[in-house]
């Protein structure tokens, strides 16, 4: 099917990006997609649009795989799932969970599509836990000659083909790693402050299973979001803050109809996301941007966001803090090393909002901050180059698999110097 797209009604999910495609084919079949490819000049793959940044961008033509034939075909003995790229999380959780499975980690959204989240490096939060891409096992991908390849963890081009802004080719399923369905409890403290939790900062974040810190940069300190496991108990940890009893939203103020439950045990898939699966977004509301630091940097990368409160905050409707473990993914933002994750949720003036940029891609860069890749960023060229040690290793292999350069766009483009 192909639809043919004018400017007002082809954009990314806040509104921020009208994309330059000509028209978008959603093939029905892996061999209409192959056929795409192999006949097309431009193409780049859309997944659930939920990108801040134009990694997805292009001005030739965009392939959905929304389309392609629903795959989900559980290995219990080999602890895997087979999972087509297009499916969201929030369907591949009921389906998993249906089967005694779980996966170890979900973003804040389950609403996204497997495929956009592990190409931009997406991830949840948890000092064992890693970005989602860390699970995946294997993928399937239309290169650019639409042929099929195929790629297993510890195949020479599989580390530098995971994590891979959609450049080297279309995947169209992926292996995940999968675990034995578990429960999760969520709970929300506040008022332990900013001196105790720069004092702890290592010790909140692995108090639990996963935490989340959420902090406008005030004096007053951030509320901690914790989802425990088997016997943790975050109040031994948080001695000093008040356990909220009441729902929270992540935005002070903000309606929490659609966050997931922050009394009570309830199943993985509905307490590890922030936001329920019945949610869906409004478009427009926000612009976001995220940073990930080295965990040894974490502290002096908080302090230093600390010191320029007063250039954020104006712009600002939140910040998350979380911390991710490393992984061996050439463009991942965790690249071997654990880290902490800065993020910030802007009020939609992008105007503001690019001009600050580069003042806190400044700051941050020193502490050897990587950007997240579907975030908004003005981070130079150079200076990816630095912190993506991997990144002309990840050119040249775009350059093998993809020598008519059909999956180029002007974002990979620049993220990789050409």
């Amino acid at each position: 099917m192909i639809e043919t797209m004018s400017s007002s009604d082809h954009r990314n999910w806040a509104g921020n990006l009208t994309y330059g495609a000509t028209r978008v084919e959603r093939p029905r079949s892996v061999a209409e997609l192959q056929a795409v490819v192999s006949r097309e000049s431009s193409v780049k793959a859309l997944g659930s649009r939920h990108s801040f940044s134009a990694v997805a961008d292009t001005t030739g033509v965009h392939v959905s795989v929304a389309d392609l034939p629903e795959v989900v075909e559980v290995d219990t003995a080999a602890s895997r799932v087979r999972v087509s790229a297009g499916m969201r999380y929030a369907e591949l959780a009921e389906r998993l969970d249906s089967a005694g499975l779980a996966l170890s980690n979900l973003a804040s959204l389950p609403h996204i599509s497997v495929g956009g989240a592990v190409a931009t490096g997406t991830h949840g939060s948890g000092d064992r836990n890693g970005s989602l891409a860390r699970s995946v096992a294997a993928l399937e991908l239309v290169t650019a000659d639409g042929s099929l390849l195929h790629l297993r963890r510890g195949d020479s081009d599989f580390d530098g083909s995971v994590v891979s802004l959609g450049r080297l080719g279309v995947v169209t399923s992926l292996e995940l790693d999968v675990v034995p369905t578990f429960q999760v409890m969520q709970s929300v403290h506040e008022g332990l402050g900013w001196e105790r939790l720069e004092h702890d900062l290592d010790a909140v974040m692995s108090a639990a299973y996963s935490v989340s810190l959420f902090t406008d940069w005030s004096d007053a300190g951030p509320s901690i979001w914790v989802k425990s496991v088997d016997d943790e108990d975050p109040d031994r940890r948080f001695d000093g803050a008040t356990r909220a009893t009441s729902a929270r939203h992540p935005i002070p103020g903000a309606d929490p109809e659609w966050t997931t439950s922050q009394s009570g045990t309830g199943a993985w898939w509905d307490r590890l996301p922030h936001f329920r699966r019945e949610f869906t977004p409004s478009a427009g509301d926000e612009l976001q941007t995220e940073y990930l630091v080295p965990r040894s940097q974490g502290l002096a990368a908080v302090q230093a966001v600390r010191g320029m409160a007063d250039q954020v905050r104006p712009l600002l409707l939140v910040s998350e803090i979380r911390s991710v473990a490393g992984d061996d993914l050439w463009l991942s933002p965790s690249h071997t090393t654990d880290c902490l994750a800065l993020h910030f949720t802007w009020r939609p003036d992008a105007d503001e909002v690019l001009a600050l940029l580069p003042v806190l891609d400044d700051q941050l860069t020193t502490f050897g901050a990587r950007p997240h890749w579907g975030k908004l960023f003005r981070t130079t060229p150079e200076r990816l180059g630095v912190a993506y040690p991997r990144l002309a290793d990840f050119g040249a292999l775009a350059d093998r698999l993809d020598p008519r350069g059909i999956f180029r766009n002007v974002f990979t483009d620049e993220a990789l110097g050409r």
